[in-house]
This record gives structure tokens, C-alpha cells and sequence, in this order.
């Protein structure tokens, strides 16, 4: 399948789709990756423009989406966007939020029932949201026979028993209580520390930083490798400069050094970078280049 919403890819033996809710600017670039010089930005602007960057008023250019994949018999939906209906107050891109993420699914010829995992890279609010449907006013897992797998450290960070993300705002509350919350109740959950094998295919490591418990999901089957990367990386421009982190990442340096270590085994093993938000294809092969990295081919999709 391939059409501007969703995109399909064969990884040895594992179905990837893409699935995109929503692209497009976002916010200012040099605001979202504020270590990346401007005269940097203008001299990549040939392959950043238009699919990463809007020159004419500096604007990011990202996505929502969710990967889905279908490995060993089962169907595993990576980030699940934002959800519809959603109280968010201190993010007023998402507040009340109303996209067409099942339509999309549908299109990808995912029905929620048939999900077997969901994997949630991180608790941030563009990767839980429809973890949860409204069911007549109660916020229930719109993905009723699934397993969620989710990050043990995030769930203490943005659960009560560290108040809801230390207090810091007051959508990391309502995300909890939300999307988080009524999947614990419903005996979906599982929590995760360190690494977490899904299938002989799939595995979760910890990649802390963005995020206390922030996650990526390797894939390797025959000789294709791939590494979803959730939100260690926003830009391309992190994978020229990895020592700069977003403006989203809690721990800045413990980025930074998740990022290193990831991008230094793509590079190596030929991993394919999938990212959780770029824009164009939505990943890229890495090159080391002297002592950093370039980038290499981005994906190819399958043609109708």
C-alpha cells in the first residue's frame, strides 16, 4: 500500500506501515533543536526544504504517526498520536484534538480488536493519546485484546506516586488520568525496565533522556535492520549534530548520549532510523562521517 497517509515496507519478514494522522509546521525549528546554528540550517537547506524545514519563517516541519507492524502472526502498534476530545491546556496544538487516527488504521486494514501489542516509546501526550476511546463518557483501551507495553520509569515520573510528572504541568496529569490510567484498570499494562524482548523480531531498550523512561524498539529479521527511535530524534539535523538536543527533552545531556549510542549502531550495523515525527519518508539510513554522522538513504515504500 502507499498513499500520502499510509505507506508499507517489507523488513525481512515484518509488515512495516506507516501511518500518518497529521504533517506539517509545527514550530519555529531553531526553538525545537536550539543547539543547531542558524547558518547551519541554511546550509543544509537543499534536502531539509520542504519535507523537514520551511526556510520562509523558520518553521519545523513534523509529523504524527504511528508505526505499525506485522511480525510472527501478531499486528504491534508503535506510539498511538494524541486522541480525540482531550482536555490539554498547556499544549494548545492538541487541545481537543480531533483527527481521523482509526480512519487511517482502517486504511492501514488494522481493526482495534486485532491489535495484539501496543508499544508506547514514551508517555509524552502525541504517543498515548488513543491508548484510550470515549466508551459514553469513561475513557476506555481502544485497542480491547492488546498487550501495552510501557516504560516502568516514565509510569512512576508521570503517575501519582511522583505527582504527575513533579507538578510540572498540569497535561501530564490529565494524560495520565486519561490515557494511562484506565489501561493500568483494565489489566492491559505492562510495565518495562531496561529492555524488554516483544518477539524474535522485536525488542524495547531503554534510551532515557527525552524522557525518564524513553524507549526505542529494535527490529532485525534475515538481513534488515531497523531501530524506531520514538523522540530521540524531531529533526534530522540531531542525526549532523547529535550533542544537541530538543526543547522537549527533560534531561538534555542524557539525550545526547542516548542519541550518540543509537546513531553509532545504526551506523554500524545499518540500522534504518525511524523516528517518531519526521516529515518526507520518516526514515533514513546513518553514516559515520569522521567523527559524527551523515545521512544515508532514506526508506522506500512499497508501490501500490
Amino acid at each position: 500500500m502507499n498513499s500520502e497517509s499510509v505507506q508499507s515496507m517489507m523488513l525481512g519478514d515484518v509488515e512495516v506501515i506507516r501511518v500518518v494522522e497529521w504533517q506539517g509546521p509545527y514550530m519555529s525549528a531553531r526553538a525545537l533543536v536550539p543547539g543547531f546554528p542558524a547558518e547551519r540550517w541554511q546550509d543544509n537547506e537543499g534536502w531539509l526544504a520542504p519535507d523537514h524545514w520551511v526556510p520562509d519563517g523558520d518553521q519545523a516541519i513534523v509529523a504524527l504517526q504511528t508505526w505499525v507492524l506485522r511480525s510472527g502472526g501478531r499486528t504491534v502498534v508503535v506510539d498511538t498520536g494524541v486522541g480525540n476530545g482531550r482536555e490539554r491546556p498547556s499544549s494548545p496544538t492538541f487541545h481537543h484534538w480531533q483527527g481521523d487516527f482509526l480512519g487511517r488504521l482502517a486504511q492501514a486494514g488494522v481493526r482495534p480488536e486485532e491489535v495484539d501489542v501496543v508499544v508506547n516509546t514514551h508517555l509524552h501526550v502525541d504517543h498515548v493519546g488513543w491508548n484510550t476511546m470515549d466508551a459514553a463518557g469513561e475513557w476506555v483501551p481502544t485497542f480491547p485484546n492488546a498487550e501495552y507495553l510501557m516504560p516502568a520509569a516514565d509510569d512512576f515520573h508521570y503517575g501519582p506516586d511522583n505527582a504527575y510528572g513533579n507538578g510540572r504541568r498540569v497535561d501530564d496529569r490529565l494524560i495520565y488520568q486519561d490515557s494511562i490510567a484506565p489501561v493500568h484498570r483494565a489489566g492491559q499494562s505492562v510495565l518495562w525496565d531496561g529492555s524488554h524482548r516483544i518477539d524474535e523480531h522485536l525488542s524495547l531498550e531503554s534510551a532515557p533522556g527525552h524522557t525518564p523512561g524513553s524507549s526505542v524498539l529494535r527490529l532485525e529479521s534475515g538481513g534488515d535492520r531497523a531501530v524506531f527511535v520514538g523522540d530521540l530524534l524531531h529533526s534530522p539535523v540531531q542525526i549532523l549534530a547529535p550533542s544537541c538536543s530538543s526543547c522537549l527533552c527533560l534531561d538534555p545531556a542524557g539525550a545526547a548520549t542516548s542519541r550518540r549510542r543509537v546513531l553509532e549502531r545504526a551506523a554500524d550495523l545499518r540500522e534504518l532510523v525511524i523516528p517518531a515525527h519526521f516529515g518526507g519518508t520518516g526514515a533514513v539510513e546513518v553514516r559515520r562521517a569522521g567523527g559524527e554522522f551523515t545521512l544515508g538513504r532514506w526508506a522506500a515504500y512499497a508501490a501500490e
